[in-house]
């Protein structure tokens, strides 16, 4: 290791195509290399965006199947490595790191992140979530600093887990600005026909909400018949949101397109972005849409929503879970969604707190920290 440089272990499950995963990358792509060596360690190495890690991080596979298996290979791994810094993320993973930080050595701090609302994501996702949530309670105080994604998933873990509000620290997730400008210049518009054109992008899976979208579809069709949805994403209910789609005779309107390694052209062309979400963490596809100065319709859900829509006011909000609402808001954002785009100059300014130099400032203070490890 270069003499000065701080040696830091992320960790986390896989690279599969999800928000968490994506921000990570990013982080592993910009880090100052003068600073850190960067040392990323996978349960198993394998996911939409395995090809994406830069060649100087050091990638260790662990190849074990659930987190459950995978503590006496952190341990080996940590010992190995000798960081001076850990950042795990994802709640399962968080808690099986700090049940094993007797065995790790002293100087390693250890730093866990959340991606999402820690108390709604328990309830809605877990079979045993009181008892997820006593973990949580009694093991996340362990850790040296507990990253949120935003000011409303720090309070949750404050009102409901009774954490210190010092012990943690809230960085928003980054927009890539540059990279998500370029690529959605790729290839030129994906559509075709009148439209409006509307576009959701995410892990197809309950949180997500899609099956809230496909039940609002056939409201927005009555009013707008061209209207077409391409949904981006791949996940469990891709077949039950498929036949749901066939049993409301959307087939025609709406296409499940799988996952894309360049979505961004999608959200630049698209007239709306469209996030029916039960909850979220902190919603990157939303910020890169935005970006591209394409207004969305949201689910007013848990998480840092409500953050990003008091910096934008091409955000609509209706309430979560509420379908009628999501198609009047699509039906009358549509109705003048060609007014709504904005520069991109604009979209820069309103969205400075979550400007990718910045966070990184964040992330580079936190993982220089040169304060020791807390005694567990």
């Amino acid at each position: 290791m270069t003499v000065g440089r701080k040696r830091v272990l992320f960790l986390i499950p896989s690279l599969t195509a999800g928000g968490a995963e994506r921000v990570l990358l990013v982080l592993l792509r910009h880090l100052d290399r003068s600073r850190f060596e960067l040392h990323l360690g996978l349960l198993q190495a394998k996911g939409e965006f395995i090809g994406d890690i830069p060649e100087d991080v050091v990638v260790h596979n662990l190849k074990v199947s659930r987190v459950r298996y995978a503590l006496p290979s952190i341990i080996k791994l940590v010992w190995d490595v000798k960081p001076q810094s850990i950042l795990s993320t994802l709640a399962h993973l968080n808690l099986a790191l700090i049940l094993g930080r007797p065995l790790l050595p002293r100087q390693a701090r250890l730093l866990i992140r959340e991606a999402a609302n820690t108390k709604t994501s328990f309830l809605q996702e877990t079979q045993h979530p009181q008892a997820w949530m006593w973990l949580c309670r009694h093991l996340y105080k362990r850790a040296d600093r507990i990253v949120c994604l935003s000011d409303s998933m720090l309070n949750d873990l404050v009102e409901h887990f009774g954490l210190s509000r010092e012990k943690m620290v809230r960085i928003y997730n980054p927009v890539d600005t540059e990279k998500v400008r370029e690529l959605a210049e790729i290839g030129g518009s994906p559509y075709h026909g009148p439209g409006p054109h509307l576009v959701a992008a995410g892990r197809l899976s309950k949180e997500k909400g899609f099956d809230l979208l496909l039940n609002a579809m056939p409201a927005v069709l009555v009013r707008s018949p061209n209207a077409q949805l391409a949904i981006l994403g791949d996940g469990p209910l891709r077949t039950d949101l498929t036949d749901q789609a066939e049993r409301l005779g959307l087939n025609g309107a709406v296409h499940f397109l799988g996952f894309q390694p360049n979505p961004w052209p999608y959200f630049k062309y698209a007239d709306l972005f469209v996030l029916p979400s039960r909850h979220e963490g902190f919603p990157n596809a939303m910020l890169e849409a935005l970006t591209l100065g394409v207004p969305v319709v949201a689910a007013d859900c848990s998480g840092g929503i409500r953050e990003i829509a008091d910096s934008d006011p091409q955000i609509f909000l209706v309430p979560t879970e509420d379908v009628n609402s999501l198609a009047q808001s699509v039906i009358s954002v549509c109705a003048g969604t060609k007014g709504l785009h904005r520069q991109a100059e604009e979209s820069k300014d309103l969205l400075a707190r979550f400007d990718l130099q910045r966070v990184l400032a964040e992330y580079s203070s936190l993982l220089s920290d040169e304060r020791g490890p807390i005694t567990c």
